[in-house]
């Protein structure tokens, strides 16, 4: 959990509405419609998962929904175990499950956010932090109206016009100290109050001063049909290739030998390279450099030199599990560069075979594999043939559900 300063904020996501007036779809309630390949859903609780400050996270949803959920939760990217609950007939009773799901947890403040409202931003939430530090008990971001406002007759005349004037439009998170929520919920269920709109109107009712914070234009809820077209539109146009790099550097010391084995390629050689393995440091360079990409570390931490049971072992199973971790995060790799730095023996003459050896293992094209080499200029441990280094890079692109 998530606990930034004296505070530990869960997060309430409800979602167990039928979602009527966005029209019947095979996807399902509208919160299981798909917006830039993923379900809105997930594209929301997505942006909790990535805030620093998130906590535990209970998903409200309908009984009739698990299997939609489930299939959800498998485009989530993060480490996050979130918790379900079964929501009411209400939006008030579905917020109520998803409270009493927290009790008992070391939790001291709550965010509760419509499924349906997926552009919700960091800038905003941490407003909302800033409040809870500031001492407010409950905190509603929220937009001036600027549109002229009038009343109609039910004849569809204009009765009057509505100033506008210290007018807002609630958003989602509304958000609260856990213990005064839990307890305006408890009260109004207990005396038989189930016309509440929202959980800011709870507080109000309740006694809770409610603080105004900015909410934001683009935190739109998605409610009929065209706001599911232009929120899909939206993603699909402006999502950016989650592209990422990484980055290696490995150096082994060289004795007398009959060989070197760099990229999996023995070179015949009048020294070698001592280490655990079989001391590629080309490969062990480039296995960090993947696991860099989706932060699984680096290649000691999954294969300690400690361990009897990589002594002499070929460095290719280090790239190849390091390759498999990658995938497994949804990853595509793209390309491998590796450039050795050595005073002998000459790499050129191999190159060609491991590019091909990279190629194999990664089960990329030859195109997308690169070694080149250089010497250190007789400067340092590199120039006195004390060692060889090498530094790799690795691009790899990710992108849809986890496997």
């Amino acid at each position: 959990m998530a606990n930034l300063g004296a505070f530990s904020i869960a997060v309430i996501v409800v979602a167990a509405g039928r979602g009527e007036r966005a029209g019947a779809s095979a996807e399902g309630p509208k919160q299981y419609r798909r917006i830039g390949g993923k379900p809105v859903i997930s594209q929301t609780l997505q942006r909790f998962v990535d805030w620093p400050a998130t906590g535990p996270i209970v998903a409200v949803i309908h009984p009739d929904d698990e299997a939609l959920f489930e299939d959800a939760c498998r485009y989530l990217k993060g480490e996050q175990d979130i918790i379900v609950a079964f929501g009411g007939r209400t939006r008030q009773q579905s917020v109520e499950a998803g409270l009493k799901a927290l009790a008992g947890r070391d939790v001291t403040h709550v965010m509760i956010q419509d499924a349906v409202r997926p552009f919700v931003d960091t800038a905003m939430l941490e407003r909302v932090r800033a409040a809870f530090e500031d001492g407010a008990e409950a905190v509603l971001p929220a937009i001036p109206v600027t549109d002229t406002l009038k009343r109609g007759s039910a004849e569809g005349l204009v009765i009057e016009t509505v100033p506008r004037t210290e007018l807002y439009a609630a958003q989602t998170p509304q958000s609260f100290s856990f213990p005064a929520i839990m307890a305006a919920h408890a009260r109004a269920a207990a005396e038989g109050r189930d016309d509440f709109t929202d959980d800011a109107a709870i507080a109000e009712w309740a006694g809770i001063p409610v603080r105004l914070v900015e909410g934001s234009p683009d935190n739109v809820k998605l409610t009929v049909q065209r706001d599911i077209a232009m929120a899909d539109a939206r993603l699909s146009s402006s999502a950016l290739p989650d592209v990422r790099t990484g980055n290696g550097y490995d150096v082994h010391q060289l004795e007398a030998g009959d060989g070197v084995t760099l990229c999996g390629v023995f070179i015949p050689h009048d020294q070698r390279l001592k280490g655990h393995s079989d001391a590629d440091v080309a490969l062990h360079a480039l296995t960090d450099a993947l696991l860099a990409t989706c932060g699984a570390g680096d290649i000691g931490d999954h294969f300690p030199p400690t361990d009897p049971q990589w002594k002499g072992a070929p460095s290719r199973i280090f790239l190849e599990h390091a390759a498999k971790i990658v995938r497994d995060n949804g990853g595509t790799i793209m390309n491998a560069d590796i450039s050795l730095i050595a005073e002998a023996p000459k790499v050129g003459p191999h190159r060609q075979a491991m590019r091909e050896k990279l190629s194999e293992i990664l089960g990329i094209s030859l195109d997308r594999c690169s070694v080149k080499a250089t010497t250190n200029e007789k400067i340092g441990f590199v120039g006195r043939r004390e060692g060889i280094a090498a530094i790799a890079t690795a691009t790899v692109v990710y992108g849809g559900a986890k496997a």
